[in-house]
């Protein structure tokens, strides 16, 4: 039977089980959290995004998770600078062209400030410059694609967190801890 692994990767830490660079420069991996054999990660997030990660044994499970050609919903959980006006979040829900070509539509709404965790370190404050939260759902997962589309309407991503994978949610995992799903 398949083993699947949710994660709640923090920020800073790299999707992979080693980092390349040199000793003095390592950076926080995986295997500084999971000390499971034998199980990968299911797709990607980027080194300065947070949440949900899958890990498995089972490469087939994997390609499910991971491929666009699948359209597995993920939702983000994104504070964005400034306001963006109902434009912004129309064009976002209509899909947006980036450089790679354009994306699918996603679901967006405004929300309230999550009651998450605090990051470290935290998001840089500015008194001049407001600030809000999007939550995003997209069902293609192309490199660093809703940190693009944000920047795409003219809000780029502060913070970006996936709560979301499928059915699968962060409800219950604290940051830097896992459980098995």
């Amino acid at each position: 039977m398949a083993r699947l692994i949710l994660f709640n990767k923090p920020f800073g830490v790299l999707s992979q089980f080693t980092d390349r660079g040199s000793a003095e420069s390592a950076r926080a991996t995986l295997s500084d959290f999971i000390d499971v054999p034998k199980v990968y990660p299911a797709g990607r997030l980027d080194r300065d995004s947070e949440g949900l990660l899958f890990l498995t044994d089972d490469g087939a499970l994997q390609a499910r998770i991971a491929s666009p050609r699948f359209k597995m919903e993920k939702t983000y959980l994104v504070q964005v600078e400034g306001l963006p006006d109902e434009a912004a979040l129309a064009a976002l829900r209509n899909g947006v062209t980036l450089k790679d070509g354009p994306t699918r539509p996603a679901r967006v709404a405004r929300i309230e400030v999550p009651d998450i965790w605090a990051r470290t370190p935290p998001v840089r404050y500015r008194k001049s410059v407001p600030d809000c939260w999007l939550s995003i759902t997209i069902s293609e997962g192309r490199n660093r694609q809703v940190r693009r589309m944000t920047a795409h309407i003219g809000h780029p991503t502060l913070r970006l967190v996936r709560w979301r994978i499928g059915d699968w949610s962060l409800d219950g995992i604290a940051p830097a801890t896992w459980r098995d799903a």
